[in-house]
């Protein structure tokens, strides 16, 4: 891999965290396709680099919530402690069950496009109940049963889960500032578990199943500061601007996979 490669993937990584960070989202889920059409990576390698992006990006964010105090709360361990078995069984899943490119950019495409659809409506048409910022929201029970079925879809999709937990829980009447940094925790504890396993599983395995080292750590560096620096531009950007610049990149990405996906 050559210097060009690694300061682009800085420069992809930087981008996205920056726009992702502030809504709880690690970038990884942007990531994805930069990494498939941009960088060719292969399949199903493309999942533990996406990993090995969070591990590495993670701590920017992280430690700009810490100082703010936003990492305190039972909300924070649930989600961890629920997406970190997950996360394993979603890993064995994509070596051993969808190794195919084909079929694993269907279902990229199965993951983003609703999601982008589902963030644009709910930034555009309003809740009919109006709940006062930091009431509402689901049961502890069904957090953490969330917390495992999104730990599963994200050693999957190598995204940590943060983009699908982060959308779901502000969308049951949780606020931002609260589920971002919970979010964000968890999938930096599910990428290092999921890492992991990946690695385990490179050893006993044939194929592409090691991360890519060098491309995840570039693209963890810029992450690792784009991170930082959205986590603290947070109080000051326009909420709605964020959600609807990520349901529109989610959609985007989303249609143009489910286009390639048919072809």
């Amino acid at each position: 891999m050559d210097w060009g490669v690694g300061l682009a993937g800085l420069a992809a990584g930087l981008l996205i965290a920056v726009f992702t960070a502030p809504v709880g989202v690690s970038g990884a889920v942007f990531l994805l396709p930069v990494q498939l059409s941009v960088f060719a990576v292969p399949s199903p390698a493309v999942t533990p680099t996406n990993l090995l992006y969070n591990v590495v990006a993670g701590p920017g964010a992280l430690w700009r919530y810490r100082r703010t105090g936003s990492l305190h709360g039972p909300l924070v361990r649930r989600l961890v402690l629920g997406t970190l078995p997950g996360v394993v069984i979603g890993a064995v899943i994509r070596v051993f069950a969808i190794p195919g490119p084909a079929v694993f950019k269907a279902l990229v495409a199965v993951f983003l496009l609703p999601l982008g659809v589902w963030l644009i409506a709910r930034t555009l048409l309003p809740s009919r109940e109006s709940k006062p910022s930091g009431e509402g929201g689901p049961s502890a029970r069904t957090v953490t049963a969330l917390a495992v079925v999104v730990g599963v879809v994200g050693g999957i999709y190598g995204i940590g889960g943060g983009s699908l937990l982060g959308p779901v829980l502000v969308g049951r009447g949780m606020p931002v500032a609260k589920v971002a940094p919970a979010a964000l925790a968890a999938t930096f504890a599910t990428s290092v578990v999921g890492a992991g396993t990946y690695a385990l599983l490179a050893l006993g395995g044939s194929g592409s199943i090691a991360p890519h080292w060098f491309l995840g750590l570039a693209c963890g560096l810029g992450g690792l500061i784009g991170g930082y620096l959205g986590a603290r531009l947070q109080p000051r950007l326009p909420e709605k601007i964020l959600r609807l610049l990520l349901g529109t990149l989610a959609a985007s990405v989303g249609t143009l996979y489910a286009v390639e996906s048919l072809s």
